[in-house]
This record gives structure tokens, sequence and C-alpha cells, in this order.
């Protein structure tokens, strides 16, 4: 719904993503290095000798980048290179591929993309649910045709000059997918990262998404971003922003892997104590030094990633229910008939979202509607617990925010009818 906070308007991360529709001509971030805004930026590097192009962007946006850059050089794109295998690096590239272009990606890429493909329309499902009506249509976001790699770099990195300049490709299995790398200038101090550090800088990572993804590795993100400090850039261009400043970048990388690295070790150390996921996942709070933004990745959310990482799928908290494949709501009915009747449990519900509890108002209707799925009450009280959730939450998180929005779109009274 539109009229909650979960609208895309007031998340930063959907600005972001939306900033390039108005953006009319490419912008200078340093001197040969040109930006162009989308769903991915893309960045142009000029030379005397021909250009590298730093991520194609998504179909659409390759469409409108091309003609940008076009307008500050007129030289051919030698080099292009993928900082990772999602649709906003790879989508645009059949825009910018010629026969004399060399596209560069990790070895890993053929692998990453295989294994999205596979599951195309289980991702695309979610990521339509997510992010649907920031992107743009699904069909402006992927390629026409696939264009692959030319050149796969190994782990060891890659280096290549054109034109005077230099380029060092990093690879960092720490960022969104397995093939991710960094984009090193050293004569220049300039790191193009990608989504090395997610959409923002300076907030926690996004572990596992809700959209559905191959699960991040805790501790390869830490070893990747204290690659690219070590590296002690004077500028970072991530996948949306610009962060220029030597210090400040290197203190907010140290915070970061800081931050991350002490979630790490406090769940290790729960989960080494007994403590179940639930309980670790509401009382590890962090010192406020350590307090990241949770405006794309969540802590509590991170804690939940890393205790699958390590330990995975199965919860014991959840008891041996969870071995099989019979889920909680099936015994909403047996429930409702102890209870007197569907109304009774949505009248609980509805008493628990008037006392400010709209979680237990939500397990509560779990139940209701496998007991009578059309219950038009269990419907309204839904809703409301779902806009209580969502004026209680503590973080503009565009995933949370997001997900919300779409369980309330799917409680409208004209969908809910069909």
């Amino acid at each position: 719904m539109d009229d909650t906070n979960a609208s895309a308007g007031k998340l930063r991360v959907a600005s972001l993503v939306q900033s390039g529709d108005a953006q009319d001509h490419a912008i200078e971030r340093s001197p040969g290095v040109w930006e162009s805004r989308g769903v991915g930026n893309s960045y142009l590097l000029t030379t005397a000798d021909g250009d590298v192009l730093v991520n194609a962007g998504t179909l659409a946006d390759a469409r409108k980048g091309r003609a940008r850059f076009a307008a500050v050089s007129t030289n051919p794109v030698r080099f292009t290179v993928l900082t990772q295998s999602h649709a906003n690096q790879y989508g645009g590239l059949e825009v910018y591929k010629t026969p004399d272009n060399t596209v560069i990606a990790h070895r890993i890429y053929p692998q990453d993309r295989a294994y999205s493909e596979a599951l195309s329309a289980h991702y695309r499902r979610g990521s339509r649910r997510i992010f649907g009506g920031i992107t743009g249509r699904t069909e402006d976001m992927i390629p026409t045709e696939e264009v692959a790699p030319d050149l796969l770099m190994g782990d060891e990195g890659h280096c290549f000059a054109l034109g005077g300049r230099r380029f060092e490709l990093i690879w960092t299995p720490g960022g969104e997918t397995r093939s991710a790398l960094i984009v090193w200038l050293p004569d220049e101090g300039i790191a193009i990262v990608g989504n090395l550090l997610g959409p923002l800088f300076g907030n926690y990572p996004n572990l596992n998404t809700l959209r559905g993804d191959k699960p991040r590795s805790a501790l390869e993100f830490i070893r990747s971003v204290t690659k690219l400090r070590a590296l002690k850039p004077r500028l970072v261009l991530t996948g949306h922003e610009a962060i220029p400043g030597e210090e400040y970048i290197e203190g907010e990388l140290t915070r970061t892997i800081d931050a991350v690295q002490w979630v790490l070790d406090r769940t290790i150390e729960g989960m080494n104590a007994g403590i179940d996921l639930p309980t670790l996942m509401r009382d590890i709070q962090p010192p406020p030094e350590l307090r990241l933004t949770e405006e794309y990745g969540k802590l509590a959310w991170n804690v939940r990633a890393i205790w699958h990482e390590y330990t995975g799928w199965f919860d014991p908290s959840r008891g041996t229910t969870e071995l099989y494949g019979v889920p909680v709501s099936s015994v909403g009915p047996a429930l409702a008939e102890l209870a007197g009747g569907v109304e009774r449990l949505i009248e609980r519900a509805d008493h628990f979202v008037r006392q400010g509890r709209p979680l237990e108002a939500l397990h509560m209707l779990e139940f209701a509607l496998a007991a009578e799925a059309d219950s038009s009450a269990a419907r309204t009280v839904k809703r409301e617990a779902l806009m209580k959730l969502d004026s209680l939450a503590t973080s503009n998180n565009l995933w949370e925010r997001r997900w919300i929005a779409a369980e309330l779109r799917g409680l409208q009274p004209d969908e809910s009818t069909a």
C-alpha cells in the first residue's frame, strides 16, 4: 500500500535506484571517470587509446547510458568489466558489445549465471514482489541475448593498462555473488566496488535476501572488505554512491568490518552456549560504535544467516515438526474448533493488534486463515496487523517495508475476490 511507510518514495535505497530516471548527462566523478546512474551504476573510464566500461547496467540503463557516455567520449569501448553477475551489471551488455570489445569477469561468473538461470522463475517472482514499482519491468532489466565474457580472470586477479591508465581487478567473493570483483585504479586511488558493500555505505550487508538467493558468507564479506581497506582508496564508487575521502573511507570500512565480525563472534558464542536462534536474533545488540544502519541489511537477519551458514537449515528450537513437511498452520482448523470458532481466533488477533503486538496477531491469523481462507474479518485484522507492524518498525529497511507493502497489496478487495 502506498499510503503506508512501506511506499517506495520513503526508502533511500529506492531513491538511489531511481535516481537515473531524470539524469540527462554523465557525471564526472574524477578526471576521465564518468558515471551513468540506474538500477546499478555504470562507469566509463576514458583513455587516449579507448575506454573501459565498468558494468553495463540493466538493458534499459544501458540504452540510456550509451547516449550519456557518447556525449563525453567518442572512443570505442575496448574493455567491459563486470563486478558481479546480477542483471544490473550484465543486463545491458548487448548494447555495448562489439567484436573489438573484451568482456572481463571472474572465472566463477558462468557458474553464477547458470545458477541464476536455473532458478530464474523463482528469483524473478521474489524480485518483483520486493522491487516491483522500483526497478521497472522485467523486460527492461534482462538482456534479449546472453553475452558471454571473453576473458575469465583467476582468483589471483588480473591487471592491464590502456592509454596510460592502469587497472587492477581484485576478486572479492564476499560480495553479493561469488564472482564479485573490485576495479582498482592504483595511480588515482579509485576503487569501483559494485555492490560489495550493498547499495549503501556503512550499512549492514544483506547476507540472505528475502527475494531468495544463494546465502552469502559473513567471513568472506569481512575478508573482501579487508582487501578493499588495504588499498587505502581516496574515492570509492559503489553501485549507487560516490564516497570520497581516504580517512573517512578507512574509518567506515573498519567500522563495517568490526561490526560484522562482532555479530559473527556473538552468534557463534551463542550457538556454542546452546542459545536458540530466536533469542539470539532478539538479544544480539552491538555497542553503539559498531551499530551500522539497517536500510538494506539487518542485524537480526544476519544473525539468522550466520546460524544457517554455520549449521544448516535445521532449527532445534522448533522441535521435531521442523523435520517434516507439515506446517504449523495445518492445525488451524482444529484450533479454531477448540477455540469455539474462527471468529474467536480473529478476536484474539485483534486484541493483540490493539496491544501493539502485531507479530502475535499474525501468528494467530495464520491459524484463522488456515481454517477459513476467505474470511473477510481475518483479512481485515491482518491488514491492521501489517500496518501496525510497519508503523512500529525501527528502521527504513527496503526489504522489510516492501515485503509488508506486498502483503498489504495481496489483501486488497479486488484481489481477494478475483
